[in-house]
């Protein structure tokens, strides 16, 4: 299966496609990375060479592909960090023109705005434009509790109000809502969750807290969560393979010391992690 990324680069570290495209191909996609940033590394040191890529540079990289008769071929569309504010016209207009030539070509978006820990770190023009926007046209999204807040809000502080505000993002377009980084006061100590829906159903999967923050681990999520459930059609699947994956890659990361996701010293966690998670259906 194709699979359109468009998202930023970093030549140091993994983050963006640079922590995307790997893992995808390590699960069996062939991925077509468009970046919009082209950055040495990530912006959480506060010091970085390179630059934003102009939006129409990023819409004639994808015109290229079309050109190519690219678009019959993609299965899915995988959008993260935008840089530039507009850079989200080009994804809808990308998005529209893909699923006119492929519509069962699926949009998977992480809408990238900050945390609870770091508040919002992007240009003050994408969160609403996400919101209004881009997110109406997803048949995904991957957002952490704090950027559902945002979205919807409704405040996302356990099971329960997680659940009515993936209903409310549900409402707005999306079919699917990955949460991740779900935390909730309730939740045994040392262990962190994540709860995808869609339809009626809902699945929650808990993993070991490893006890360390890396930056570029949600980009992994969105982009195997996008692979395994191309490939299978279960979020309950998907949900689960991810989590896997992803804990299995930051423990070994923990382990081996590295200042960086360890994508390719980690790869077995893209096939065959370790250590396996159950999800349970929670709705």
């Amino acid at each position: 299966m194709s699979i359109l990324s468009i998202q930023s680069h970093v030549s140091y570290g993994h983050v963006g496609n640079s922590a995307a495209v790997f893992p995808l191909q390590r699960i069996g996609h062939d991925v077509w990375p468009v970046h919009t940033v082209n950055f040495s590394n990530h912006t959480g040191y506060g010091d970085w060479g390179g630059d934003l890529i102009p939006a129409d540079q990023v819409r004639s990289v994808i015109d290229g592909i079309a050109r190519r008769g690219g678009f019959e071929l993609i299965d899915a569309i995988v959008s993260g960090y935008q840089g530039g504010a507009a850079i989200a016209e080009v994804i809808i207009d990308a998005v529209a023109r893909i699923k006119e030539a492929n519509p069962d070509a699926m949009y998977v978006c992480d809408p990238v705005m900050g945390s609870k820990t770091t508040g919002c770190f992007v240009d003050a023009a994408i969160p609403p434009l996400l919101r209004d926007r881009v997110v109406p046209v997803a048949d995904v999204i991957t957002p952490n509790q704090f950027e559902l807040g945002y979205l919807t809000g409704v405040e996302a502080s356990d099971i329960e109000s997680t659940l009515e505000a993936v209903d409310a993002a549900r409402a707005m377009g999306p079919e699917t809502v990955l949460v991740t980084s779900v935390r909730r006061p309730d939740a045994p100590e040392n262990t962190i969750e994540m709860i995808a829906a869609n339809g009626d159903e809902a699945f929650i999967v808990q993993t070991p807290w490893v006890g360390t923050k890396l930056t570029g681990t949600g980009d992994v999520t969105t982009a195997l969560f996008a692979g395994h459930l191309v490939k299978s059609g279960s979020v309950q699947v998907a949900l689960e393979n991810t989590a896997a994956s992803v804990f299995n890659l930051i423990e070994h990361t923990f382990n081996a010391s590295a200042p960086e996701l360890d994508v390719i010293g980690g790869q077995e966690a893209f096939v065959a992690p370790a250590r396996t998670f159950n999800a349970e259906q929670i709705r």
